[in-house]
């Protein structure tokens, strides 16, 4: 049974991970780290553990042909780099919720892309599902409240909204070709570079790393310096995820794993409930059921579809 659901498991614990971690990333940016600086210590941070560890265990799967990195540079910069810069700067600015409904815009993207660009059949229980997914995910941000939305905020989550389809679709090619540590090193590698270039390193802030870091809502007692969370927002929000999620990819459709990260909102908000006291109306509690469902009938439909 395991076995058989394997590329679900793999991309829900993936949201899982990613869940937990915006937490983490909001208490390094309250902290005074900016979000770019955040997104370059994180891919930098990733790609010198997966490549050290890669080059030691799995040397010749780094070998890729010249015609291959083009491909590995955009896969790279839109999907390790953009994906993560667009959405700390859409959480420092919005809602977590909020910014996370805009950003799972994503799903529809990509079924527009394969039944309007592609010219690709998408069974009707795909539009079901996402329709539902999304219905759910306005639930839960309960957007008819009439909050103050910063416009930065809401192009930055917009626009994350088409470079995660973007990841998903690319990642759908490059997964038939490629190892997944191997897509890994390349695409945080060429996200390393990027923002090398943007941020020059000798700049970086590197007092934040001893910076003493309160952890608020039930935890605002302890404090943490800033390497222990950088250190897991690298190894726990970002390296495990992200081969979660690539590796869920590799045996599902792009259309089904973006439908299955709308779960990360829900995860979230029960993180944010056992951590911040967040709580959940009775409007939200449907809105996460109404998610869950829009998952289900999303991976039925690419059952159907095969």
């Amino acid at each position: 049974m395991l076995t058989k659901f394997k590329g679900e498991i793999l991309t829900l614990t993936g949201a899982l991970f990613f869940a937990f971690n915006g937490i983490i990333a909001k208490l390094v940016l309250a902290s005074g780290l900016s979000t770019m600086r955040l997104t370059q210590v994180r891919c930098g941070g990733a790609f010198i553990i997966l490549l050290t560890y890669v080059f030691f265990r799995y040397r010749e799967k780094l070998r890729t042909t010249r015609a291959d990195l083009p491909h590995l540079a955009i896969y790279g910069v839109v999907g390790f780099l953009a994906v993560q810069a667009l959405y700390f700067v859409a959480i420092s600015r919005l809602h977590v919720s909020i910014a996370l409904i805009m950003e799972f815009t994503a799903p529809i993207w990509i079924v527009i892309w394969l039944r309007y660009v592609k010219k690709k059949y998408v069974p009707p229980l795909m539009w079901i599902s996402i329709f539902m997914a999304f219905s759910g995910l306005v639930l839960i941000a309960q957007v008819w409240r009439g909050r103050t939305l910063d416009p930065i905020g809401v192009i930055a989550a917009l626009a994350d909204g088409i470079v995660l389809a973007t990841f998903f679709l690319l990642g759908e090619k490059l997964t038939a070709k490629h190892e997944v540590k191997t897509l890994m090193v390349y695409g945080f590698g060429f996200a390393t570079l990027a923002m090398a270039l943007i941020l020059p390193l000798w700049s970086f802030p590197t007092e934040i790393f001893t910076q003493s870091m309160d952890l608020q809502g039930r935890f605002s007692e302890i404090s943490l310096p800033g390497w222990v969370l950088i250190a897991w927002i690298i190894i726990m929000g970002t390296i495990i995820p992200y081969l979660l999620v690539v590796s869920g990819l590799k045996l599902l459709s792009a259309s089904t794993s973006s439908v299955m990260g709308m779960s990360e909102p829900i995860l979230a908000g029960v993180f944010a409930w056992i951590w911040l006291s967040e709580k959940w109306g009775a409007i939200q509690l449907l809105g996460g059921a109404i998610v869950i469902v829009g998952i289900i009938l999303a991976d039925k439909a690419r059952t159907a579809a095969h």
